[in-house]
């Protein structure tokens, strides 16, 4: 069968996630991945969540999605703490405690770093310029593809591997006991490194008429890292519909829920608009080709 757009399925549903996420069958979504309201954030909107309740909030939501998640699948959460009387707040902590408790691993913490952050300063601290992405799995073996995430080596290769000693042609092992060791020779001849967990992405700029809509680079690096082509996506947070957009355009299929009526008209209006493009793509040269 040839691979283009018209196998690919978007479900947009418009409802709250704790209750639409017990329709699901369980075991059926390869990659999560969510940016839910942080706490007493978006109130006008999502109706502000108080930190001291976030928890209890959020995970009945986390119980349906560990049960809906593949084994094999990987739940990515971008969520971030708030200030409260000039100190952090602990409940993203204390949900990744909670968490833990239900089942889930916690097996990794991604740092997106906002590159194009405004500057700023309070009397205590400075600007946040970054957010979490942790990741969360049911086993410790996972569908993960580090190829298709691969970045160039970057200019400090052309002198650091210019000359090498003999002591970096061996593993040389971390003076503090950490286990960690590198042999520099291992990098010679490299065009294309693993990267590293800090992810530096630029906002989302454009009007999407969203408080919090983060850019398609975002859920594209996880949605290469974690599935292949006609694996299934959920976003139980769609919001403007981002996630969703990206499956479609990288040939996944997606899930997408969200309370706010006028959240999933727009999502699929810009749906729509994706797979008109896509469609006369596929008219044109035959396939929508893999990018």
């Amino acid at each position: 069968m040839e691979n283009n757009i018209i196998e690919i399925t978007t479900d947009i549903i418009q409802g709250d996630s704790s209750e639409v996420l017990k329709s699901f069958e369980s075991d059926s979504i390869d990659l999560i991945i969510t940016s839910p309201p942080y706490a007493d954030q978006r109130s006008f909107t999502y109706g502000g969540i108080p930190p001291e309740e976030y928890v209890d909030w959020f995970l009945p939501i986390t119980k349906e999605l560990l049960r809906v998640l593949k084994p094999t699948g990987t739940f990515i959460l971008n969520i971030k703490e708030k200030v409260v009387n000039g100190e952090r707040n602990t409940y993203v902590i204390e949900l990744i405690l909670e968490m833990r408790k239900q089942g889930w691993l916690w097996t990794e913490e991604f740092i997106w770093h906002k590159k194009n952050c405004y500057p700023g300063k309070w009397p205590n601290r400075f600007r946040d310029s970054w957010e979490r992405l942790l990741q969360f799995n049911k086993c410790k073996q996972f569908h993960m593809y580090q190829d298709a995430v691969m970045v160039p080596m970057g200019n400090w290769s052309k002198t650091r591997l210019k000359n090498l000693s003999d002591k970096d042609k061996t593993r040389d092992d971390s003076k503090v006991g950490s286990g960690f060791g590198k042999n520099i020779s291992n990098w010679v001849d490299r065009t294309m490194v693993y990267p590293t967990n800090v992810l530096h992405l630029a906002t989302e700029c454009n009007n999407k008429n969203h408080s919090a809509a983060f850019p398609e680079e975002l859920p594209e690096w996880f949605i290469k890292l974690f599935t292949k082509e006609f694996d299934v996506v959920l976003d139980p947070f769609m919001g403007s519909g981002t996630t969703l957009i990206v499956s479609n355009r990288f040939r996944r299929n997606s899930i997408g829920i969200d309370i706010i009526p006028e959240y999933c008209e727009m999502a699929k209006k810009q749906l729509n608009k994706v797979e008109a493009y896509l469609y006369e793509k596929r008219e044109k040269y035959g396939k929508v080709k893999s990018k």
